[in-house]
């Protein structure tokens, strides 16, 4: 998905489905580190994209708080 298109989606979520689509996303990344740790991450790519829609979602967050 790329980067606008995902930023759109969250910008159509509630507030409180973007804390959850956040909470998932660290889920995730802890995951992937793991299995890094391990030997066992065949794309280690995805770490960094899971970093940056991270931080797409933070923002988007901030937007909704700062909005309310």
């Amino acid at each position: 998905m790329k980067a606008k298109e995902f930023i759109n989606e969250l910008r159509g979520l509630s507030l409180e489905d973007v804390k959850e689509k956040r909470r998932s996303l660290s889920e995730e990344l802890m995951k992937l580190r793991f299995r890094k740790a391990v030997g066992q991450l065949d794309r280690s790519h995805r770490i960094s994209e899971v970093k940056r829609n991270i931080a797409r979602v933070v923002g988007v967050l901030s937007e909704k708080t700062q909005a309310q």
